[in-house]
């Protein structure tokens, strides 16, 4: 079954800033909620729709993958829609909190609100043969992680109490006219206990910031601007919450010697009226070391030749691009008076 498009879906355009994105889903969501059509398969089946529309376009990087090369390109790197089984709150809390005012509470009643780390983004510099062969590389992070003193729970004792405000439940209610409504518990957040002595180290936050290294696999072929995701690497998770992901963005130093297009890199060689006339033999850099290149008798400046595998492999499936060799003729800015009569002899015969 061909899936709808997600601008579509949320009935809105290419471009939507994030505030209007956020306001069509919660109408679509307010709307189609199971916890407002029970047995509604119907509109179970769009709210999931919805979701996973609201999930990709609300995410940059999704949103720039779908943009550019459609769902097949967020299914070529794992993406396979609206995960059904996850909470739906711990998805899309805030905003479930924002605009629903704790709608549909009751099913988080007695549970702990886990907060996902936050995602981060660093540059990192490689060289051109770096990026050509691969390479890791040791990089340095200020996050936040998880506090070792206390085992990430803020408390100096490990334990706590549980939450007086709540009873433990981690929401509280409250009457308006005919509804009674769920927030979560202003004094303990949702967690359902409160800590009664704080841990010295994170002062009962759970995490501290500290500076650690990450080695990155810089994979061979890798192209410039391309992010790559450390999975779990970025800050640490609240409330046993998950860790974010790290994104690094490689920056590929020029190479004076060689361009690259696609897979295939391109170098220039000099060689002298005389080679080109009568032919030659010349070395030729290359990725990997120097090549031996064959030069024919009477070869023009700017001519091509072909070095099979010698460019990049391709960051996906390793296949090898080729050297493209430009053959210059150097024309001799001075020459001695024999030199010119030796020319002069050439052009008349």
């Amino acid at each position: 079954m061909t899936k709808r498009d997600y601008y579509e879906i949320l009935g809105v355009q290419r471009g939507v800033d994030e505030g209007a994105l956020k306001k069509a889903y919660r109408g679509l969501a307010m709307q189609y909620h199971p916890d407002r059509n029970p047995g509604d398969h119907s509109a179970e089946e769009k709210f999931k729709e919805a979701s996973e529309a609201y999930e990709v376009l609300s995410d940059s990087e999704k949103r720039r993958v779908y943009d550019q090369w459609g769902h097949a390109g967020l299914e070529g790197r794992g993406f396979h829609g609206f995960d059904q089984t996850a909470d739906i709150f711990s998805s899309f809390g805030d905003l479930f909190e924002d605009f629903f005012g704790g709608f549909g509470g009751s099913s988080r009643r007695g549970s702990s609100r886990a907060h996902r780390g936050e995602d981060m983004a660093l540059p990192l510099n490689i060289s051109f043969k770096e990026s050509a062969f691969g390479v890791e590389k040791e990089i340095y992070v200020h996050k936040e992680s998880a506090c070792e003193l206390c085992s990430g729970s803020g408390s100096k004792g490990g334990t706590k109490q549980r939450c007086k405000t709540c009873q433990g439940s981690g929401q509280v209610t409250h009457r308006q006219g005919f509804f009674m409504i769920q927030t979560t518990c202003p004094h303990c957040r949702g967690q359902g206990q409160s800590i009664s002595d704080p841990c010295e180290e994170c002062r009962g936050q759970g995490r501290v910031r500290e500076k650690k290294n990450v080695v990155v696999k810089i994979p061979a072929g890798v192209e410039n601007g391309m992010r790559l995701v450390l999975r779990g690497q970025g800050g640490a998770g609240l409330q046993g919450g998950p860790a974010g992901d790290l994104y690094v963005e490689v920056h590929i130093a020029a190479d004076n010697y060689f361009v690259r297009h696609g897979e295939d890199v391109y170098c220039e060689v000099p060689v002298t009226f005389v080679q080109a006339v009568l032919g030659a033999t010349v070395r030729v850099s290359t990725l990997e070391g120097e090549e031996t290149l064959k030069i024919p008798e009477g070869v023009d400046s700017g001519t091509d030749f072909r070095l099979k595998k010698k460019g990049f492999p391709n960051v996906h499936s390793q296949k090898r691009g080729d050297q493209i060799v430009r053959v210059i003729v150097k024309t001799p800015k001075k020459i001695s008076k024999k030199q010119r009569q030796l020319l002069e002899e050439f052009e008349k015969s």
